[in-house]
């Protein structure tokens, strides 16, 4: 065989071959390990409500901190120390805000998918969630972007475009579309040496973007996972009605292109949407709604408890309204508090509590408990208008 017929008889046969070669070479380049193309169809209908597993474990805010996201997934004993999945069949709910007040914002959205396929294959579930961050930066807003952000995702938008010159030298596959196609070179009132990370970063994450599309739209923006249900900022019994199934639905639709225009559908904007909302994370518990929580949680059939992170609980993780709302961003990353890693299990068997990184828990698990604590439902009551505290495992 000729060098001239050599290349076009390759890919003129294994054209599919070459591109998967070129998107695992890309990755590899990227995050540092092979994670082979997912193919499953963008279209399929995303699930909103999953059965009550033997162990469930809720992690929060991540914000861009690679190290603080393993040591959460460590703590839980779901990773080894080479970041391999051991959870078995436990599902885990990470509640959003992986993106913004880091610098590793891409190499967690390719860590967090690992692990889907891995613990897909042990009977587990890693569900991944929409957080107001998620939902900013699709839009455009880049209020909370790190230079170290920006940085990253400029290197992945080299290594995607020089993937993409790679297949255009392929016969056999269509020519990749320019992803900064659109976007100007210059942005007003912008420093010069941010304009390229910045247009990396329009280019990733808009809707349709390959970033946006690839992991975003595996998100949820709700989820129901036996008695509990999952959401970053808050539901409001009018969420509810309008449906969850079906705010999943237009998020993801939205993110992937199909719906049209830059802004996130309404009940993702503002102060009493599902991804902003902040009446039942108030630190100080007499200051949360627990009328609209019991009127939210009484229209979904068998929920007890809604759980989100948005709002940094500096006293940990923890309970109010009657161990009805349950709050898990410790703001963890670097970026944020710099807290330690904590993360909420519950357990079919035994219930609900907390398992931290907090050194001081392993000489006496309850110090941090306020006086005359009694134990209700897993959960530790303290005194009037202070959080509750669940159960802590060092």
């Amino acid at each position: 065989m000729s060098s001239r017929e050599n290349p076009s008889g390759i890919c003129k046969n294994i054209p599919n071959l070459i591109s998967s070669f070129v998107d695992t070479f890309v990755d590899y380049s990227v995050c540092g390990f092979f994670l082979p193309q997912d193919r499953s169809p963008q279209d399929e209908t995303q699930q909103t409500r999953f059965d009550e597993p033997e162990r469930l474990v809720a992690i929060g805010d991540l914000h861009g901190d690679l190290d603080k996201s393993r040591e959460a997934f460590k703590i839980a004993g779901l990773i080894d120390s080479s970041d391999r999945w051991t959870g078995g069949s436990t599902v885990v709910v990470q509640v959003g805000d992986v993106l913004d007040r880091g610098g590793e914002e891409i190499k967690i959205l390719y860590f967090l998918e690992k692990l889907k396929r891995e613990a897909e294959r042990s009977g587990g579930k890693v569900l991944t969630m929409n957080g107001n961050h998620e939902i900013m930066n699709v839009e455009g807003d880049f209020r909370y972007v790190t230079k170290k952000g920006l940085k990253e995702f400029q290197i992945w938008a080299d290594w995607y475009c020089l993937g993409n010159k790679m297949k255009t030298l392929c016969r056999g596959l269509d020519k990749p579309r320019d992803i900064y196609e659109g976007i100007p070179m210059s942005f007003p009132r912008m420093r010069a040496d941010c304009f390229e990370g910045v247009r990396a970063r329009i280019a990733a994450l808009r809707p349709e973007g390959p970033i946006a599309k690839r992991f975003l739209t595996r998100n949820q923006t709700v989820a129901v996972v036996g008695d509990s249900v999952f959401v970053h900022g808050g539901l409001l019994a009018e969420h509810i009605e309008y449906g969850l199934e079906r705010i999943n639905e237009e998020v993801r639709g939205w993110i992937n292109g199909l719906r049209g225009g830059r802004y996130a559908p309404a009940y993702c904007r503002g102060g009493n949407s599902v991804v902003w909302l902040r009446k039942f994370s108030e630190e100080m518990a007499h200051k949360c709604d627990c009328a609209a929580l019991e009127h939210a949680l009484s229209t979904i059939p068998g929920v007890k408890r809604m759980i989100m992170g948005h709002t940094i609980q500096d006293a940990g993780i923890n309970g109010v309204c009657n161990d009805k709302a349950i709050r898990i961003d410790v703001g963890m990353s670097k970026g944020c508090s710099n807290g330690l890693p904590e993360v909420l299990e519950i357990r079919r068997d035994s219930g609900v509590r907390i398992v931290t990184s907090n050194p001081l828990y392993k000489e006496n698990p309850y110090s941090h408990l306020a006086p005359n604590s009694k134990t209700g439902l897993g959960l530790l009551v303290p005194a009037e208008h202070v959080p509750k505290q669940v159960e802590v495992k060092a």
